[in-house]
């Protein structure tokens, strides 16, 4: 197919770890240093043999003609309302990065933040925006080349100019504005950006509140921990003012804890939450009355009232039952509930009254879902009749759609139609496949009309399994390309998602990931029984805990698939606590070095530990990025460093390295279409497509 590719040579080094009386060789240990002069020579012959291999495949400039052609199409993300002005984001089809525009009333709209002239390269993005309740000022995260930290600038929307105030090294924050516009509340780890290498795996995430027009040195310590390390805190106020929340989460992937306290308190927080034994997300207040998204006692989730004078559990009044379809995401509009509930790994709205009855159902056109990144809710505040709704689906990219309560009905306010895609030349099934346990398992398939069943279809199946993070249709730009060449893709909804709730979840975590691969596994042979492909024309995809995914699959089954594309992994089972984000992961995949439980089941499946030599292993494209703080590249060079030197056959494993690019979020337009040129053209060779 490519022929025996020449790759650098990879030194091993003689590093052996006793895990409870079991000896782990790590010889790649020497590459965990990315800023190592042998680590960076390494990684640029790495890189410098898959761009040789990749720039000389055919089909390279139709792919990206046309790829550049689909792509070119208006996206937005949800408006946000603040008074009489319209806050939104949109990028006009090829821009590096979207700008955030602001319309008032009936006036023309007008840009108020363009990312792209802060670099010449469209690298520095926007990661976050939150304007004041006035809609006067705006909070804009910028991101440089990718990376999770951040820093936060305010822009006066009157004058489009930005105030003094800056904050720097910050993470995994966002800004939770006084409604006076004084200041605002935030996170940030003890003493700015921590030494997040080996040494120092924990540190101590704070919150302070910012007043304008001081510097961050003068910022107010607002609460801290230092004996609870590995978490992170969410502060955010209540729509009345009133409140002050704090929202502890990474203790457990399945509870986390809840405080509160009146606004202007100096006093402590109050423990309303506290005891680790479900999930508790505020979704609003009457006075008193706290409203409770929550798992306990409903791993489908539930709303319930709890009046804070009162919290014990026999005092709950419940407002949204738990059902069958578990709950993705719940917003208070009109005074009513607004649910986004899942209905056959879909989204459908449902709006109850504040006594608990449900008031109507609302289904968008199509099978689609909310907009995940719009967090799987309604865009409105608790007194408006009406709300935003991003809705997407395979065939349709998120469009926004504003639903006023009086009359029951729904208009896009902004048309949004991909160039090169007419949707009624094709569709989308959905399927259910039997897993080894005898699960059900999801897949939604997206194909020309009248495909015929021949079993010869090239077919791209993309799957995450973990995290809860659901599976739901969504659109992506490159697929018109995918399916006028007569490619499939498929969307698997394993386990390890919250698809169907929390158990849906908790079946995938730990000692249940076999389930995630055992379900990706069946997901794959159905398709082949039923004639969609075969396992010659059948690459696997996954993204961060997908890149997981996908690479075990091709070390447990490398007869079952055609292709693997890897992207961001996170691979070595025994270490990942020590980088970066790694420290938050120990809760859904288990802790090597605490549990000789943990130790088995990691190193069951743990990639670098199961791979055999001599095996011929389906050609491998793993993707990573040099600003990835998330997951970091380490991964992704050890897996390419183990599969390339027990490869004794015409194994394909190439290790392309993005440059100024991290985990994704702000990634520039001109990345992601060199990136999926490189995905094509891969494939078009390995599956004989015949572009050129």
């Amino acid at each position: 197919m490519f022929g025996k590719l020449n790759y650098p040579e990879t030194p091993r080094g003689d590093v052996v770890e006793d895990f409870f009386g079991s000896p782990v060789a790590d010889p790649y240990r020497w590459l965990e240093d990315a800023e190592r002069p042998d680590v960076l020579a390494w990684t640029q012959r790495q890189h410098e043999l898959a761009l040789d291999l990749l720039n000389g495949l055919e089909g390279r400039a139709t792919f990206e003609r046309r790829l550049r052609e689909v792509w070119d199409y208006p996206k937005y993300e949800v408006p946000r309302r603040r008074g009489d002005r319209l806050f939104y984001m949109r990028n006009d089809g090829l821009r590096q990065q979207p700008i955030l525009y602001v319309q008032e009333g009936d006036e023309p709209e007008r840009v108020l933040i363009d990312p792209n002239g802060f670099s010449d390269d469209g690298t520095v993005a926007v990661f976050e925006w939150q304007p004041t309740s006035d809609g006067r000022l705006v909070m804009y995260a910028v991101s440089d080349g990718g990376l999770d930290w951040v820093e936060f600038h305010i822009r006066d929307v009157d004058s489009g100019e930005d105030l003094d105030d800056r904050l720097e090294k910050l993470k995994f924050s966002t800004a939770a504005w006084r409604k006076d516009a004084s200041g605002f509340y935030y996170s940030r780890y003890a003493d700015g950006a921590p030494d997040e290498g080996p040494d120092n795996p924990e540190v101590s995430h704070q919150v302070y509140f910012h007043k304008l027009g001081t510097d961050q040195s003068e910022d107010k310590l607002i609460f801290d921990d230092p004996e609870r390390k590995g978490v992170t805190y969410k502060a955010s106020v209540s729509s009345d003012d009133r409140f002050l929340l704090l929202t502890i989460d990474w203790e457990s992937r399945i509870a986390n804890r809840l405080f509160y306290k009146p606004i202007d308190s100096e006093g402590e927080f109050l423990r309303l939450f506290n005891d680790l034994d479900a999930e508790y997300r505020f979704v609003g207040n009457e006075g008193d009355i706290f409203y409770i998204l929550t798992t306990n006692g409903a791993l489908n989730w539930r709303v319930v009232a709890v009046d804070i004078n009162n919290p014990a559990r026999e005092n709950w009044r419940e407002v949204v039952p738990e059902s069958e379809e578990a709950i993705a995401g719940v917003s208070i509009v009109n005074q009513q509930f607004v649910v986004t509930a899942m209905r056959l790994c879909r989204h459908i709205i449902k709006i109850y009254n504040k006594d608990g009855s449900l008031d109507r159902e609302w289904l968008p056109p199509g099978m689609g879902a909310v907009d995940q990144r719009e967090h799987a809710g309604a865009h409105a505040g608790a007194n408006d009749d009406r709300m935003f709704i991003a809705w997407t689906s395979f065939l349709q990219p998120a469009q926004i759609l504003q639903y006023d309560f009086k009359t029951g009905e729904a208009q896009p306010i902004f048309e949004v139609a991909p160039p090169g895609l007419d949707p009624d030349q094709y569709e989308t099934r959905q399927a259910f496949c039997p897993s080894q346990d005898g699960t059900k398992v999801p897949i939604f398939i997206t194909c020309k009309r009248g495909l015929e069943l021949n079993g010869d279809n090239p077919a791209i199946m993309y799957a995450y399994g973990g995290y809860h993070f659901s599976q739901t249709p969504s659109y992506h730009s490159w697929l018109p390309v995918w399916l006028e060449n007569g490619g499939i893709f498929v969307n698997a909804n394993i386990r390890g998602g919250g698809e169907y709730g929390d158990a849906w979840h908790r079946a995938g975590m730990f000692a249940g990931r076999q389930n995630t691969y055992d379900d990706i596994h069946a997901a794959a042979e159905w398709l082949i029984e039923n004639g969609y492909t075969s396992n010659r024309k059948l690459a696997i995809e996954g993204r961060s805990n997908g890149g997981l995914l996908v690479a075990v699959c091709m070390l447990q089954r490398p007869d079952l698939y055609g292709a693997i594309l890897c992207h961001v992994p996170t691979i070595d089972m025994l270490r990942f606590k020590y980088f970066t984000s790694g420290r938050h992961w120990t809760n859904e995949y288990g802790d090597a070095e605490s549990s000789k439980e943990h130790f088995d089941f990691l190193t069951a499946y743990g990639p670098l530990h199961n791979i055999k030599a001599g095996q011929e292993y389906p050609p491998i494209l793993i993707l990573t990025a040099d600003h990835d703080d998330r997951v970091v590249p380490m991964h992704s060079k050890k897996l390419a460093a183990a599969l390339q030197h027990a490869d004794e056959t015409d194994n394909v494993i190439l290790l392309r390295v993005l440059t100024r690019a991290g985990h994704a979020l702000g990634k520039a337009t001109s990345k992601w279409i060199e990136e999926q040129v490189d995905i094509f053209a891969f494939l078009n060779r390995i599956f004989d497509m015949g572009v050129d």
